[in-house]
C-alpha cells in the first residue's frame, strides 16, 4: 500500500501536466500518481500519461474517462487510489521537491508510530505569472505548528488562511467512509472537497512547508474573474450544495461551527459580489434569490451569517451598498494577488 495518492485532473493539458507530473515523482516508491484524462480532444494529454506510466509502472497510472469535469476526475481518482492519504494537484499547478520530502517523511514517521491523521495542512503558494509575484499563504497563526491538534486548539482564521484544496491532505479512508462525491460538468467543486469533510476530521496536523505552488495569471484560468462572472450559476449551485450540506448551527464544537460559517460566508460573498459586478439587472435578483434561499433553507444559520461583518454588508442595499462591496472584494485582490 502507497503512503499518498496524487491524483492529477487533466483536460487538455499537454502544455504543462509534464511539470505537474515530474514535481512528484520524488516522492518515490511511497507515492502513487493518478493522472486521469478527462476526455482531452484538442492534445495528446493521454499519450503523455500513458508515457509516464509507461517509464514508472509502479508509480504513475494513466486513466482515461469520458469527460466528466474536474470533479469527476478527482472522483476518479479517490475511487482507485491505494494510498493511506489523498491529494489533488492540478495539471498546471506543482509541487516543492523539498516540500514534499518533508511531507513523505511525515506521514511515513506517522504510519510507523501507529497514529493517523485525518487532515495534513500546509503551505501553499500564489504564483502570479501575470504580476511576476509569488505569495505564501501559511498558517501559523491560525494552527500549532509541527504537533497533532484538534479543532479545540484552533486559533482565529485570517481571510487569506481558509483551508484550501491546495494546503490539504485528507485521510483516504476518511472521503470514502462520508461518500465524497463531487458533481460532474461544475467547476469550484474544490469548495465542496475541503468544505463537506471538516466536521469528520478530529485530529490534524500543521506542516510549515510551501508545498503547492498555485498557478495563476493565464486568461482562461477558472479563477479569471471575468471567466466566474460568466460561470455564476455554477458558483451559485457549489454555494447551494454547502449550504445543504451540514447545519451549521448543530455542530457543537465553537471554532468548528466558527471556521465553516466564515467559509460558507465568504461563498456567498464572492457570488455576491460576482452578480453586482456583471452588471446584468436580472443577476441582482439571483443575489436576492441566494441569501432567499439560505434564509429558507436554514434560517438560523442565516441568523448566524447576518451577524458576521462580511455577511451583513452583502446584504447593503442601495447602489452605494453595491459599490462597497465591490470596493472590498478590490482591496481583497490586491491584498492577496488573485485575479
Amino acid at each position: 500500500m502507497k503512503l499518498l495518492t496524487v491524483t492529477i485532473p487533466c483536460y487538455n493539458s499537454a502544455a504543462y501536466m509534464r511539470h505537474a507530473i515530474e514535481s512528484l515523482l520524488p516522492g518515490g516508491e511511497d507515492i502513487e500518481i493518478i493522472v486521469v484524462d478527462d476526455g482531452s480532444t484538442k492534445d495528446n494529454t493521454l499519450e503523455i500519461a500513458r508515457e509516464y506510466e509507461a517509464k514508472y509502472p509502479t508509480i504513475v497510472r494513466a486513466v482515461h474517462q469520458e469527460n466528466g469535469g474536474h470533479g469527476q476526475a478527482v472522483n476518479t481518482g479517490l475511487r482507485l487510489a491505494s494510498g493511506l492519504y489523498f491529494k489533488v494537484v492540478d495539471s498546471d499547478d506543482w509541487a516543492d521537491e523539498e516540500s514534499l520530502k518533508k511531507v513523505m517523511t511525515f506521514l511515513k514517521d506517522t504510519v510507523e508510530s501507529g497514529r493517523s491523521v485525518d487532515a495534513l495542512i500546509a503551505n501553499y503558494v500564489y504564483e502570479n505569472q501575470e504580476m511576476h509575484k509569488s505569495t505564501v499563504i501559511d498558517y501559523t497563526s491560525a494552527m500549532p505548528v509541527d504537533t497533532f491538534f484538534t479543532w479545540n486548539d484552533i486559533k482565529h482564521f485570517k481571510m487569506s488562511q481558509y483551508i484550501l484544496m491546495h494546503s490539504v491532505f485528507y485521510r483516504t479512508r476518511l472521503l470514502r467512509d462520508i461518500n465524497l462525491q463531487l458533481p460532474e460538468h461544475t467547476f469550484y467543486v474544490d469548495n465542496i472537497y475541503v468544505y463537506v469533510p471538516l466536521p469528520e476530521v478530529k485530529v490534524m496536523y500543521y506542516l510549515n512547508v510551501d508545498f503547492y505552488r498555485y498557478f495563476i495569471g493565464r486568461n482562461d484560468q477558472s479563477v479569471n474573474e471575468q471567466v466566474m462572472i460568466g460561470r455564476i450559476d455554477q458558483q451559485i449551485k457549489i454555494t447551494k450544495i454547502m449550504i445543504d450540506a451540514h447545519d451549521l448551527s448543530k455542530i457543537k464544537i465553537p471554532q468548528l461551527r466558527n471556521y465553516m460559517l466564515n467559509y460558507l460566508t465568504m461563498m456567498m460573498a464572492v457570488s455576491s459580489v460576482l452578480l453586482i459586478k456583471s452588471g446584468v439587472p436580472e443577476n441582482l435578483d439571483k443575489k436576492k434569490e441566494l441569501w432567499n434561499y439560505l434564509k429558507t433553507t436554514n434560517p438560523r444559520v442565516y441568523r448566524m451569517m447576518k451577524h458576521k461583518l462580511l455577511g451583513l454588508s452583502m446584504q447593503l442595499p442601495g447602489k452605494g451598498g453595491r459599490k462597497l462591496i465591490v470596493w472590498g472584494y478590490q482591496m481583497a485582490q490586491k491584498m492577496y494577488g488573485f485575479n
